[in-house]
């Protein structure tokens, strides 16, 4: 009998433990697997160096950043689950809607809006003294891509459409790392380069290179890098989301503030191992647009995916509103306030 009632009273020991320990497990913060290409585009990096200015980094949620060398690469990470948030070009983010058939992914919010109107482009650039003076000069040679399927490589690939140049019949595109594009164009061994902050600043680059044209000439305003999850991940932590996405608010306001550009400067000049004077353009107006709320621009994204779809390279229209949530990004706004 004295045997049973302790076998009894160990099986319901065990038990409560199991539902004690599984409350716990049910309270440590989620974490946040998220993908980037570069900072500060991608403020999600960034924000680790400043969990003094984050409500609730470390109890309901924490990141892990996970560079990619493109946006396109992220979309199987995406599909696979491997990623809980990932910033896509327009580019990237209509293939994940036709190709990958991610009909759950969402926008959440913004990571950069390119030619808005007082702020920088990116741009496309060739030997200062070479023979390349307009781009039907381009016809036949080798054109550098930091990402095939990128943002910044399709509006070369519009640029060059509009010019009567379609790819392998008329140019070839290899694909390049950011940090070795100036020397692929020095060594001749291709004839355009793509440069994006902070490798387009670079004062040897502009003594030799020369910008044949811009990514706001090929396309207009872009909405170039949107913040996305998947609506299952959403659903199933919501409340974490949306405080990750107040923190991402305070470290966009803190980071972007003139009284701090010179911390700021300095915090992402040791990230990125560069001395702060290579960087003092970051969150000024030769930098990325990136509205303080938040908020994409899902007009001229929309205008980007027609673009996409009217030359080709999306097999049909999207309706870029039917795959945005910015639900969470109004409540997290609203705390601040």
């Amino acid at each position: 009998m004295l045997h049973k009632m302790i076998r009894r009273y160990a099986f319901v020991l065990v038990g409560v433990l199991i539902l004690i320990g599984g409350a716990a497990r049910s309270d440590e913060p989620i974490k946040i697997r998220s993908g980037w290409l570069v900072v500060p585009s991608s403020i999600e990096p960034l924000m680790e160096l400043k969990k003094d200015v984050l409500k609730h980094y470390g109890q309901s949620y924490v990141i892990e950043p996970v560079h990619f060398s493109g946006t396109a690469p992220q979309i199987t990470s995406l599909a696979s689950n491997d990623l809980e948030t990932s910033g896509l070009s327009f580019s990237a983010l209509g293939l994940a809607i036709t190709n990958a058939r991610l009909d759950d992914i969402r926008i959440i919010a913004d990571q950069g809006q390119d030619g808005a109107d007082g702020y920088g482009t990116n741009e496309f650039m060739v030997l200062a003294d070479g023979p390349i003076h307009a781009i039907e000069d381009l016809k036949g040679k080798v054109l550098a891509s930091n990402g095939i399927g990128g943002a910044v490589d399709m509006a070369m690939r519009v640029m060059m459409r509009k010019h009567g140049l379609d790819e392998k019949r008329d140019y070839t595109v290899i694909e390049i790392a950011l940090p070795n594009m100036k020397s692929a164009l020095t060594d001749n061994r291709v004839a355009l380069i793509t440069e994006l902050p902070p490798f387009s600043f670079d004062p040897e680059l502009r003594k030799v290179g020369r910008t044949l044209f811009t990514q706001k000439d090929a396309l207009g305003k872009s909405q170039v890098i949107v913040l996305t999850a998947r609506a299952g991940f959403i659903a199933g932590h919501r409340a974490a989301m949306v405080d990750f996405l107040e923190d991402h608010l305070r470290a966009l306001a803190w980071y972007s503030s003139p009284a701090n550009h010179a911390a700021s400067v300095k915090l992402i000049a040791d990230y990125m191992k560069q001395t702060p004077d290579k960087l003092d353009w970051v969150y000024t107006t030769k930098d990325t647009y990136r509205p303080l709320d938040g908020k994409p621009d899902l007009d001229a994204l929309q205008s980007n995916m027609n673009a996409l779809q009217e030359l080709g390279f999306l097999n049909r229209k999207i309706n870029v509103r039917d795959y945005a949530d910015l639900s969470l990004l109004d409540e997290a706004a609203k705390r601040l306030k």
